[in-house]
């Protein structure tokens, strides 16, 4: 359940920040949700302005669909889940932000998102969008798989299917491997002629250039092309693996969050399949719950 503030009226906002969109939520105990609002790339990992500034286009945008002075922020409690900042260095330099809000309480979008899919109860939550991690909360212990970020990790996620396709896709282009109907679809996608053409377009892309051509590797899969569906049966088979590690510490719910988290699942294993729950509340709303479980504590000790 969402925890209550001691002041109904009082304003909180959620954000949910990854690589590809930072969304938030402004929210009171008394009123509910009051407005929403997107931004862009939130993963401090791939540029730290760039998160900031996604992070205060989504503030505001909230702010005027809830219809609110943009001055109010001041007055709000703001819980963030950003991806990235379970590395010490990028939680650091967040939390050196000079943000505008009353108070900033900063975890990881892991921890958020289970909160939310579970309403503040133990459980297990596997995020595979631009990137791919794993996260369970049972008894007062968190742990968390994972989340290495791209290219370093994420497998199974939007951003490693894109890298993958694009890596079969030169290698056939280059004559050195097997034939995919990846290969045109990509070349459509880029208006490229040769490898090279593709090449030059995609070097120093960040990993959601690269999570925006994971649906041409499930459209491919679907029409049964081999190159494609062994990228896709790869993936499934790491996050089903992920997702039996987590089950390994017995939290009583499991849900998937992201973009891939529906068209994966029919790829999972049968026994995975069945035991993902949809998440009760989004990331955001559990980055809301964080927040004003913060709030109750710090007041709790103030009475101390």
């Amino acid at each position: 359940m969402m925890a209550k503030s001691a002041n109904e009226d009082q304003l909180f906002i959620g954000i949910d920040g990854g690589g590809t969109k930072c969304r938030a939520t402004i929210y009171s105990a008394q009123h509910g949700v009051l407005g929403t609002g997107l931004g862009g790339p939130a993963n401090p990992l791939h540029g730290l302005e760039r998160t900031l500034e996604s992070i205060m286009v989504s503030t505001q945008l909230a702010m005027r669909d809830a219809g609110l002075q943009l001055e109010t922020i001041h007055q709000v409690y703001a819980g963030l889940g950003l991806a990235g900042v379970n590395l010490p260095s990028l939680y650091e330099k967040i939390t050196e932000w000079e943000h505008p809000f009353k108070q900033m309480f900063l975890t990881t979008d892991l921890h958020t998102a289970c909160i939310g899919a579970h309403e503040g109860g133990d459980g297990a939550v596997i995020i595979t969008g631009t990137g791919s991690c794993g996260f369970s909360h049972v008894k007062g212990q968190s742990v968390n798989y994972g989340g290495h970020g791209f290219a370093l990790g994420d497998k199974g996620s939007g951003a490693w299917m894109g890298l993958e396709a694009i890596k079969a896709v030169l290698v056939e282009l280059d004559g050195l491997g097997p034939q995919t109907a990846l290969t045109q679809i990509m070349k459509n996608h880029f208006n490229a002629v040769n490898a090279m053409d593709i090449a030059e377009q995609m070097a120093g892309q960040p990993s959601s250039s690269y999570a925006k051509l994971a649906r041409y590797v499930f459209d491919a899969a679907h029409q049964g092309d081999v190159i494609a569906l062994a990228i896709v049966k790869d993936g499934a088979a790491y996050v089903s693996q992920l997702a039996h590690r987590l089950l390994a510490n017995n939290p009583p719910r499991l849900s998937m969050i992201g973009g891939l988290a529906e068209p994966l699942n029919k790829w999972l294993d049968p026994e995975i399949a069945k035991r993902v729950e949809m998440p009760k509340q989004p990331p955001e709303m559990g980055a809301i719950y964080f927040a004003q479980q913060s709030v109750l504590e710090q007041d709790q000790k103030v009475a101390l």
